[in-house]
């Protein structure tokens, strides 16, 4: 029988291999566009989340046992870029868009099969009016996103002591400030629903979300997006963020940049 499987085994390792991946839930998340998203999980610990799970999966039974465990893998696809297809090279937003790099280097979300994985810290377990859900913090996943796969996250192994990670070694940090107007901050006071929302705002900017080439630009630059229902706009001049505005109305089409 060992024979046989080796055989087989063999025989298909030419050929491409397709098979279908299920998605187990989708996240609904505060982040309504890809502009802004941190660029890697739990830089900004205010971005909570829910994970709610499909019909098939819509069962306690498939979680028993998970809050045993603080933090969890989250393996999704890139649902918005995934039919883009993919290049051998990218530009790393570490490197400033200035030089490429192999894609299995990085973790672009161009990839050949649009797969991507995130280590969120899980808040608790929510079972209401029938529906099973994650509750997560320091997520940098778009609303929306499909959940493929759920795995504890294991101290022991996944934190490698005397690991390296080359250009991208260090946690990002920037020089970047924030500042609110009257408006944007008697706003946010007078709302209770996010009780972290001015500090959920102030750390994504402080990411500094701007594409790399707008970075180099010394005008005032204007920008707004979207973060639970809220609409943000404001404006950055060298090294500081000044909020403009908060509103609660709905944009169906968000102006990711402007000068």
């Amino acid at each position: 029988m060992t024979n046989r499987y080796n055989a087989l085994f063999y025989s298909l390792e030419p050929a491409i291999v397709q098979f279908e991946v299920q998605a187990i839930g989708h996240i609904e998340s505060p982040y309504k566009q890809k502009f802004a998203i941190p660029r890697q999980p739990r830089l900004v610990p205010e971005a909570t989340a829910k994970l709610i799970f499909c019909d098939a999966f819509n069962r306690e039974e498939f979680v028993r046992g998970i809050e045993e465990f603080t933090h969890l893998w989250l393996l999704f696809r890139f649902h918005e870029t995934a039919d883009k297809g993919y290049s051998a090279l990218v530009r790393p937003p570490r490197l400033g868009g200035n030089e490429r790099k192999g894609v299995f280097a990085t973790r672009a979300t161009f990839r050949p099969n649009g797969i991507g994985m995130s280590a969120v810290k899980l808040e608790g377990v929510e079972y209401k009016n029938g529906q099973l859900a994650l509750l997560l913090s320091g997520i940098d996943l778009l609303d929306g996103t499909p959940i493929v796969d759920i795995k504890p996250y294991l101290p022991y192994s996944d934190a490698l002591e005397g690991a390296s990670a080359g250009f991208a070694d260090t946690r990002p940090e920037t020089e970047m400030t924030v500042s609110f107007s009257e408006q944007a901050a008697r706003f946010i006071d007078q709302q209770s629903q996010y009780p972290e929302l001015k500090g959920f705002i102030s750390n994504v900017l402080k990411q500094d979300p701007r594409p790399a080439y707008k970075k180099k630009k010394q005008q005032t630059q204007s920008y707004g997006m979207n973060l639970y229902e809220f609409n943000i706009r404001w404006q950055v001049e060298d090294e500081h963020n000044h909020v403009i505005e908060v509103t609660r109305e709905k944009q169906q089409s968000v102006d990711k940049a402007k000068d």
